[in-house]
């Protein structure tokens, strides 16, 4: 029975071992092996044994997945991010913004970004480009341009611009809106007041043509109402207002009301027409 002894011995090491390599494997199993990617998220696929997979992305859930491949996360959503930028106009005054960018990966080139980029590929490609285009595209315009009247024109710039940079086939840049332009204090003092001073000129150009097209309104009514008293007047000759009183006379005299009639009795030798009274 003695020689039994390390035959147990062994089977009982083999059967420890046996049971470490179970639990790890459960380990294994219960963690590194599952990924569970949430609602907006998308995942790429990245193998110690092959790289990242250009071929394969994951989808939103619970992904199973061996031990030595790791599945990185990214929000495929819109995201909006507030960028404070500093520039020079095209006169050499620094100008202060605040850039609005709302954008996101394209979803079926996750595993490119991933693998030319990292999964910071913001701060190494969107805002560098950003960041590049606004001040280029900011030196070309006068502080006045940027504060009132060209804005809207600069900002389609900036868009056109970065949308080029970033690789529209890997980022999706949806919109850029600059939502402040900070100007030294005494350059925004003077625009202001030039633009007030412009509308008031504006202002009073306005009431000057209203004033015009009013005298002007005024006069044609006045030389209308002068022709046709005019016309009138020519009109009224003696033979004409005889007539008029010969039709007024048969009028009268055809209507059943008691009268007499003295023809010849009236003035430039109308009838004259005597009633009840």
């Amino acid at each position: 029975m003695a020689n039994n002894y390390p035959n147990l011995t062994q089977a009982a090491s083999r059967l420890m071992i046996g049971f470490i390599v179970v639990i790890i494997f459960i380990l294994l199993a219960g963690g590194l092996m599952t990924t569970t990617l949430g609602p907006g998220q998308s995942g790429v696929k990245y193998s110690i044994f092959g790289g990242t997979d250009l071929d394969k992305q994951f989808a939103e859930g619970l992904q199973i997945h061996p031990p030595w491949v790791d599945i990185i996360k990214y929000d495929v959503r819109f995201q909006e991010k507030l960028e404070e930028i500093t520039a020079l106009s095209s006169d050499g005054l620094t100008i202060g913004m605040d850039a609005s960018i709302r954008w996101r990966p394209v979803r079926n080139l996750l595993p490119n970004l991933h693998q030319n980029y990292g999964e910071n590929y913001y701060g190494k490609l969107v805002q560098p480009e950003l960041r590049s285009a606004a001040r280029e595209i900011v030196g070309q315009y006068t502080p006045e341009e940027l504060y009132s009247s060209r804005r809207t024109e600069m900002q389609q710039q900036i868009i056109d611009q970065v949308r080029r940079g970033v690789d529209e086939n890997l980022i999706e840049v949806e919109a850029i809106l600059i939502r402040n332009v900070k100007l030294p204090e005494q350059i925004q003092r003077a625009i202001e007041n030039k633009l007030t001073e412009e509308q008031e000129v504006e202002r009073y150009f306005f009431t000057l043509q209203k004033d015009s097209l009013e005298a002007q309104r005024k006069q044609i009514e006045a030389d209308g109402q002068a022709t046709y008293q005019r016309i009138i007047t020519e009109s009224l000759t003696p033979q004409f207002l005889r007539f008029k009183g010969i039709e007024a006379t048969l009028t009268l005299a055809e209507s059943p009301n008691t009268k007499t009639v003295i023809v010849g009795g009236g003035e430039d030798g109308l009838p004259l027409i005597l009633g009840d009274q």
